[in-house]
């Protein structure tokens, strides 16, 4: 039988009470029991992870892993899981978080924290995989596979990247020249604007939320200076003005359409501008770590953490699943197909990095990385970064106070 204790809810800290039923502790759980387990995870990514269960498998009959997928958008997804948590259901034992998703189950623990019985070894994982499983300072999930946004650019019209964001800006004028865009990214509003907002912010020094994952620190003079180079650039028409509606897809094909001179998006991009039939940039190409005001700027991370559910009957067996997919031999896999891996040696691996050259890059680009927000009202602080770094951006009010309404809604969605 699967436990349904009910315990009460606690908060989390004096000055925020959430809302809805709190998961129970770690101490009401048997970290030590085994047994079968079910892992939920979203249908668009689940197949990856098909040899990872295939091999567990085979090497533990008694403890078998069943992929339970859930919706492929993350909104439904995130609701299947929620709904099964608020109803204490430990149907799911294993299940993959978006990272942004982390805060929130942990702050209502949904999650069972990774210490003692269940504590893993991170220290072969890049550091910034780690920071997104962590919830103010306990670990609350495994890294199981990660993401961080390139520049790309085109080496017909710039033979190297450039270092800082004011090098990329001095260069525009060779895209004008060309008739194609500077730069493309995705400025639409949606979660791929609070994606190049924090990027920005971080990339300037800044952060959004403080390290309590509760105060909005989005009005500090680092964050003003990271949204007004952007909105300048939109302006300006270095950043193309078609971005404002551009998600990663229309970043995508116009890139591969050699309709702009440098793009910001995620690693899939490469493989599709060497591979498509429709992609005319060829091998003329390369990548780079996305810039900022001094050097390599602060990507923000994506990817999926693994977490144990607060009500699983099976711990134990729980925590060596995530532990395995974190292996060597399960992440240079996770490297084959695009998913990029958080297990640092896999991106210094030679004969991978011949297969896949954009590694090196990928690496750098993690190693400078910060997770999104780290908060357990993630939804609500990202619908305030994208209202109001797209009113900035677009224009449609003044940095000083579309930044000042942003914090405002993000002191909002946290009481």
């Amino acid at each position: 039988m699967r436990s349904t204790k009910r315990i009460a809810v606690l908060a989390l800290v004096a000055a925020v009470a959430l809302t809805g039923c709190a998961g129970r502790s770690a101490s009401d759980v048997d970290t030590t029991a085994r047994g079968p387990i079910t892992m939920a995870m979203g249908s668009n990514d689940a197949g990856k992870l098909a040899p990872v269960i295939e091999a567990w498998n085979a090497a533990h009959p008694d403890e078998t892993v069943t992929m339970f997928e859930l919706p492929k958008d993350a909104d439904p997804a995130r609701d299947t899981l929620v709904q099964s948590l608020q109803a204490r259901s430990g149907d799911y034992d294993v299940m993959a978080l978006d990272v942004v998703w982390t805060g929130e189950f942990a702050a209502h623990r949904w999650i069972l924290p990774l210490e003692g019985d269940l504590a893993i070894d991170t220290s072969g994982l890049l550091p910034a995989t780690v920071d997104s499983a962590t919830y103010r300072e306990t670990l609350y999930a495994a890294p199981m596979n990660t993401n961080a946004q390139l520049l790309f650019y085109r080496t017909d019209l710039v033979p190297t990247a450039p270092a800082t964001w004011q090098d990329l800006l001095a260069s525009c004028p060779t895209a004008r020249a060309a008739d194609v865009d500077c730069l493309d990214l995705q400025l639409k509003s949606y979660e791929g604007i609070t994606v190049q907002a924090t990027q920005a912010i971080n990339s300037w020094g800044g952060s959004a939320v403080g390290p309590d994952g509760l105060t909005p620190t989005v009005t500090t003079p680092q964050a003003t200076a990271a949204i007004q180079a952007v909105t300048d650039a939109y302006a300006d028409g270095d950043i193309a003005g078609r971005s404002s509606g551009f998600t990663e897809e229309e970043t995508n094909l116009a890139f591969l359409a050699g309709e702009t001179m440098y793009a910001y998006n995620w690693p899939y991009m490469f493989d599709t501008a060497k591979t498509e039939p429709t992609s005319t940039v060829g091998d003329d190409f390369a990548v780079a770590p996305i810039v900022g005001p001094d050097g390599v700027g602060a990507s923000t991370l994506g990817g999926y953490n693994n977490a144990i559910n607060a009500y699983s009957e099976y711990p134990a067996t729980a925590r060596d699943f995530v532990a395995f997919v974190q292996n060597e031999d399960n992440q240079r896999a996770f490297a084959d197909q695009s998913f990029p891996p958080v297990l640092a040696s896999v991106y210094d691996d030679p004969e991978l990095v011949a297969q896949y050259p954009y590694l090196p890059v990928l690496k750098d680009a993690l190693e400078h990385a910060q997770p999104r927000p780290v908060t357990p009202f993630y939804s609500g602080v990202s619908k305030a970064i994208q209202d109001n770094a797209y009113a900035a951006i677009t224009g449609a009010r003044p940095v000083d106070q579309a930044l000042a309404d942003m914090q405002a809604a993000m002191t909002a969605a946290a009481s």
